[in-house]
């Protein structure tokens, strides 16, 4: 009798251990310097390695009821491996789109790739492409293939567009360093002096909107889509500007969030990568390292420190998630913050 109890107890042990799932491996700290900070990350906030392997992770997008493709899930570009891959919960990683971002023969470069990746009002994934110079719109509904939305800026190609964010009117705006070119910014193939920003308008017109940054990165809307957020990755000018929406598209004159006194003052360098921005207009930021919050003014509130290399972050789940690509690993924290 003593041994069938036993063994009902270790069998039903066995059903709760089963039941439960594996705990992802954390990496990293969340480094707190101002108490606002814990408005935006619970205290037992941790940093869960939810794959590893990769050669350089990039453009994390959430896609929600992407039907098709089997519902809500989280795309991400291998920039190396010229391929997007699909994360869920349930599945893990699985390959999404390859190629991605280089079509044509043989060898283009180290980073042939999609790089950022963003979902338009039309549901509709569009990528940064390196390899083949361009933006792209490819439906996730399952009906039609891809289309070029820009490759071309007065008839110049683009040098290799790196991170892109859409607007509720229709419109997106892109920025364009060389990193994607095979001998990068002395690339011989290279057209375009300026290393731009760019909007491409509703009827396809592209026009520049900054053209004097040196390596403009990451790119981001406020909640109120008035201001259009640049990142800066160059580690010489590391800056976060910020530009008024004018009603046609352009933009005003920038002003600088934060830039490398701030990062000196908390013992920080280097250049910033991807951002995202909440509902409240917080700025989440990559840089070497990991992501920098600050508040909407440009006060630095705090560090996810993930201790490698981290290119660029996105909102998932129910807003409340914020995906990271860093290195070789996909990751995520879970929050109070809320995308949008």
């Amino acid at each position: 009798m003593k041994s069938f109890i036993l063994t009902c107890l270790i069998v039903m042990a066995l059903g709760q251990s089963l039941a439960q799932p594996t705990p992802y491996p954390t990496i990293g700290q969340i480094v707190r310097l101002d108490p606002r900070l814990d408005k935006l990350l619970p205290k037992d906030a941790r940093i869960e390695v939810l794959a590893s392997g990769f050669m350089w992770t990039e453009g994390p997008v959430w896609v929600r009821n992407g039907k098709a493709a089997g519902g809500n899930f989280l795309l991400f570009s291998d920039v190396p491996q010229n391929t997007i891959y699909k994360w869920t919960e349930k599945e893990g990683v699985t390959p999404f789109l390859k190629p991605s971002g280089y079509t044509g023969l043989g060898v283009y470069g180290d980073e042939p790739g999609s790089n950022g990746l963003t979902v338009d009002a039309n549901g509709r994934l569009i990528a940064c492409e390196h390899g083949d110079r361009r933006v792209t719109a490819m439906p996730l509904d399952g009906v039609g293939g891809k289309r070029t939305l820009a490759d071309n800026y007065n008839g110049k190609r683009f040098n290799s567009p790196n991170d892109v964010v859409a607007h509720s009117n229709g419109s997106y705006y892109f920025t364009d360093p060389p990193y994607g070119m095979p001998k990068k910014e002395n690339d011989p193939s290279r057209e375009i002096n300026e290393f731009g920003v760019y909007r491409i308008g509703q009827q396809g017109v592209v026009s520049m909107v900054v053209s004097d940054l040196t390596r403009p990165n990451g790119i981001a809307l406020s909640p109120d889509e008035k201001t259009l957020y640049v990142a800066q990755s160059d580690p010489e000018r590391p800056v976060i500007m910020a530009y008024p929406l004018q009603a046609d598209g352009s933009v005003g004159k920038g002003r600088v969030v934060f830039g490398a006194d701030g990062l000196k003052k908390q013992g920080l360098s280097g250049g910033f990568d991807g951002m995202k921005v909440d509902r409240d207009g917080n700025i989440w930021t990559t840089r070497p390292g990991g992501v920098l919050v600050l508040s909407p003014a440009g006060e630095f509130l705090g560090h996810i420190k993930i201790g490698g290399a981290t290119a660029n972050c996105a909102w998932g789940d129910d807003g409340s998630t914020l995906y990271i690509t860093a290195d070789m690993y996909l990751c995520r924290v879970k929050t109070s913050a809320k995308g949008w």
